[in-house]
């Protein structure tokens, strides 16, 4: 009998073209899993795995032994990587991705939490980082630069305030 499992994720790792981290986000997949828990253990995984797919067009590749549900891993994948394509521009260079780290994170969280994939569809992932971006004050950035700073400091704080009375 197969032991399924919501939990089908270890790791998503951006790696740049040298096999540097870009970003790393180990999941124990909600028990006492001790695989890479250190930071060495996980460079050491990271190495071997970009040593394995350098050379390769695989996405999803076998690894130590390990199988997962490769469709599964592969539509994760997928989708992560389209949201992130749009959050970017389609620039996925090195600079670009690390200039807005703070929105592939954010997309990398959209599509899996805790090891569990949530999201598959790249427009749904970069629709809701997006929304997430959103200014709370309700103020678009073409009324932004038609206002002076002052002006647009002056509305914020009459907002907050007014915010902080109710």
């Amino acid at each position: 009998m197969t032991n399924l499992s919501l939990y089908t994720v270890r790791a998503m790792i951006i790696l740049d073209g040298d096999g540097n981290r870009l970003i790393a986000k180990y999941y124990t997949r909600g028990q006492a899993e001790q695989s890479y828990r250190s930071v060495k253990e996980q460079k050491k995984f990271e190495s071997e795995l970009f040593a394995k797919t350098r050379k390769t067009n695989a996405q999803v590749v076998l690894y130590d032994g390990q199988t997962e549900n490769e469709l599964l891993l592969l539509s994760a994948l997928q989708g992560f990587y389209d949201g992130v394509c749009q959050l970017v521009k389609y620039d996925l260079s090195k600079r670009k991705v690390l200039d807005n780290l703070d929105m592939v994170v954010l997309a990398l969280d959209e599509a899996i939490d805790d090891g569990i994939v949530l999201e598959t569809d790249g427009n749904v992932i970069a629709s809701n980082v997006s929304k997430r971006g959103v200014d709370t004050i309700d103020m678009s950035l073409s009324n932004l630069n038609e206002q002076t700073l002052i002006d647009a400091y002056k509305q914020a704080k009459e907002r907050f305030n007014l915010a902080m009375l109710r």
